[in-house]
């Protein structure tokens, strides 16, 4: 099975369900994690996650669409780029 891999960022002030939110999004559109870092800096909840999905019929639109909608209804912010992308973005 071919995959695309995906950065996702999710930062905010902390409060129960985030993680389990998030990743039901995630587990609904069969977007898996493949590693994970997350901590609360003095009440700000910080998460980034290296995560991948099939890449046949993934939509990644639809995928951003639900996790940004996911995130505001939290009332925390999530992005989500595509591992080349970020890497792309952030390299020396």
């Amino acid at each position: 099975m071919t995959s695309s891999r995906f950065i996702i960022t999710v930062i905010g002030s902390d409060r129960v369900g985030i993680v389990a939110r998030i990743t039901t999004v995630m587990a609904s559109y069969n977007v898996n994690i493949v590693d994970i870092s997350q901590t609360i800096m003095q009440g700000i909840f910080t998460m980034i996650m290296l995560a991948e999905a099939p890449k046949e019929n993934f939509d990644l639109a639809a995928f951003q669409q639900a996790m940004d909608a996911e995130g505001k209804s939290l009332g925390v912010e999530v992005k989500v780029q595509h591992e080349d992308a970020f890497r792309f973005m952030h390299r020396i």
